[in-house]
């Protein structure tokens, strides 16, 4: 308040004087102020894009104080928690696992606040895995293939010289010899790179293919094949397409040999969509069991088989602009390519 004893022993000029200033102080008062909103509001917005910088990050992004506590984190970072927990012995960048995937992690400290990262580098991981196994494979196979071209030779001549009776044993040996010649062309045609060849044929050719390969193949059980295409003429490459066809049908004989039944039925048959003509290979097998690896290379839950035959077809499937899909009850691939 003021002093009114000391505001009456003012003259009048002073007095004005004194009101003015006043005044004038009243008024900065109000431009402080207002110059204190427009920081605060400028504040706010900077913070505000500070952190939809960090929302849009597409790695998980935490932030932490001085003592450890946790001061900002984004969307990412909330579905990794459980990344947390690794944090205590964390160097400045590693990578680490947690529930089978792979993460690179990076920690950098920032005044007196500590910024970690997390990296999802799982597919990367993949595909380095993928060409390490791959090249592997590919030299393996060039390596197997020309003695496997000899025994091959040999069993042939073998099986023009035995006694009668012999000769079922020589076959299931060319059978075999077979197959993995079938493995060798696979893997490094996967390995290669698909690229195709597309020429007109009548969709029906593929059915005496798919009986002379069958014979090759080895198995137990009493399989009936059911084959209903249509001569229709469809543009594709056949000896890829013949490959896949295949691939699918000795996919439904090892489904069947795995199932408890004695006997069972595989079903190549066609269907005619907007889009695409359709292949539809059925089979009352097993059921497949892993549907995240089915078409994973390397990888099979299968007793036979070296997991590249579904991941091969589907390399050439998508070589031709199609694509696969697994429908159930019944069990059935639809191999699906652009008309």
């Amino acid at each position: 308040m003021i002093d009114e004893t000391l505001l009456n022993s003012l003259s009048a000029k002073e007095k004005e004087l004194f009101k003015q200033g006043l005044e004038d102080l009243i008024n900065q008062t109000y431009v402080i102020e207002e110059e204190y909103k427009k920081l605060g509001d400028s504040y706010n917005a900077l913070q505000e894009m500070i952190l939809q910088i960090i929302e849009v990050q597409p790695n998980a992004l935490w932030v932490f104080d001085q003592n450890g506590t946790l001061f900002l984190q984004n969307s990412e970072a909330k579905n990794v928690e459980h990344l947390l927990e690794k944090f205590n012995d964390l160097h400045v960048s590693e990578e680490i696992e947690s529930e089978g995937k792979n993460y690179l992690i990076k920690s950098v400290r920032q005044g007196d606040k500590k910024i970690i990262t997390a990296t999802d580098i799982t597919e990367g991981k993949r595909q380095e895995r993928l060409v390490s196994m791959g090249q592997v494979a590919a030299h393996l196979s060039h390596e197997i293939r020309n003695p496997i071209g000899s025994v091959s030779l040999l069993a042939s001549t073998l099986l023009k010289k035995v006694d009668p009776s012999v000769k079922p044993l020589v076959s299931e040996i060319k059978k075999a010899i077979w197959r993995v010649e079938r493995i060798i062309k696979a893997t490094l045609l996967f390995t290669k790179g698909v690229q195709i060849n597309p020429s007109a044929f009548y969709l029906d050719r593929l059915v005496k293919e798919c009986e002379q390969a069958i014979s090759h193949y080895s198995y137990t059980k009493e399989v009936v094949f059911h084959y209903a295409l249509e001569h229709i003429e469809v543009k594709a490459d056949f000896e890829l397409l013949n490959l896949v066809v295949q691939n699918f049908i000795f996919n439904a004989i090892d489904a069947i040999e795995e199932n408890d039944q004695e006997n069972g039925n595989v079903v190549l048959s066609f269907l005619e969509e907007k889009a695409f003509n359709v292949l539809v290979v059925q089979d009352d097998g097993k059921a497949v069991e892993n549907k995240n690896i089915l078409f994973e290379p390397f990888k099979t839950t299968k007793t036979k088989g070296n997991g590249l035959g579904l991941a091969l077809s589907l390399q050439i499937v998508q070589a031709h602009g199609g694509k696969i899909e697994l429908l159930e009850e019944p069990k059935r691939f639809l191999i699906k390519l652009p008309k």
